[in-house]
């Protein structure tokens, strides 16, 4: 007996969004990346088109970071010491995009200045041919101070700058507009605050090709479910025809498995937990694997090994 399998018919789709520009459009680029373009759910190749696989952005940091793990620190060496050196260990190590996180404070804790965020970027875009990320700190007054000079410094490149937020966003949003660049638009764990924040940026006039969608996420075993399950809301909702919810979607597994104890912590834990480092690199992988599969069409991760395993992970899961 023949078993017909259903197939779901879908009337929207993720729209595209390109990152970088080549010198042909205006940048210095070695080529663009495209992320995007499905009609059917993750990776169910008999449904529908899935054009473009997720794309893996390494971060980086604008001086030797002093949060991060050891682990972090031992796997990239001397080169943490400078965003340059660091965005061009990146392209080695098989990053599709780099990000550059810009911090609060340089030496000495002085804050960082614009002067020193556009010299940062200058570097890296220097160093590399990758299309380039660039976040700020995470305070609204320093956002809109770097990211403003960023979006100047970067003119033409289409940069993301993030992070626009509902509190930040027309600041962001109006540097985006005034230089070419795209942003990328981070709301909190909800369906409806992503797609009004979506319509906020989009009545600016920022065309929607140029927004990347954070919804937020979480690390594995920190609410990685209730992520997870309002990233496929909202792919369900682009692919039902809504319009306000079909960017692709950022998330940064990276950042949120890195700060957990189980990837955190070396001593003073169960026998049971295993190799700290087998571990450590395990729930990056796997709380980026586990995002993949909910829809996210762009991972920001740390760990080169880590990079490995989920870009031989999306190899995999492109395979028709």
């Amino acid at each position: 007996m023949t078993v017909e399998i259903p197939i779901e018919k879908w009337t929207g789709k993720v729209r595209e969004v390109t990152l970088g520009a080549t010198a042909a459009e205006g940048g210095t680029r070695s080529h663009t990346v495209t992320v995007g373009g499905e009609t059917t759910l993750p990776f169910l190749h008999f449904e529908g088109a899935i054009p473009n696989p997720p794309r893996v952005a390494i971060e980086i940091v604008d001086r030797r970071p002093t949060d991060w793990s050891p682990l972090l620190l031992e796997a990239w060496g001397a080169v943490v010491d400078d965003p340059a050196t660091w965005a061009k260990a990146a392209e080695e190590a098989g990053a599709d995009l780099v990000l550059l996180q810009l911090s609060l404070t340089r030496d000495g804790e002085k804050p960082t200045t614009a002067a020193d965020a556009r010299a940062s970027v200058r570097a890296v875009l220097g160093a590399t041919g990758l299309p380039l990320l660039v976040f700020g700190p995470g305070q609204v007054d320093a956002d809109n101070e770097l990211l403003v000079a960023v979006a100047e410094e970067a003119a033409g490149e289409r940069i993301v700058l993030g992070l626009c937020e509902e509190k930040n966003y027309r600041t962001i949003v109006a540097a985006a507009l005034a230089h070419g660049q795209l942003v990328d638009s981070r709301t909190p764990m909800d369906v409806n605050l992503s797609k009004q924040l979506a319509i906020l940026i989009s009545d600016m006039g920022l065309p929607l090709e140029r927004i990347l969608m954070d919804p937020t996420t979480a690390g594995l075993g920190y609410g990685l479910e209730y992520g997870y399950s309002v990233m496929e809301r909202l792919r369900i909702a682009a692919l039902q025809g809504d319009v306000m919810t079909q960017a692709p979607m950022l998330v940064t597994p990276g950042y949120e498995a890195w700060r957990q104890k189980e990837a955190k912590v070396g001593g003073g834990v169960p026998a049971t937990w295993g190799d700290w480092r087998e571990r450590a690199i395990l729930w990056e992988a796997l709380t980026a694997i586990t995002l993949i599969e909910s829809g996210a069409d762009v991972l920001t991760l740390r760990h080169p090994d880590t990079v490995k395993q989920v870009k031989a992970f999306i190899a995999r899961l492109m395979e028709k």
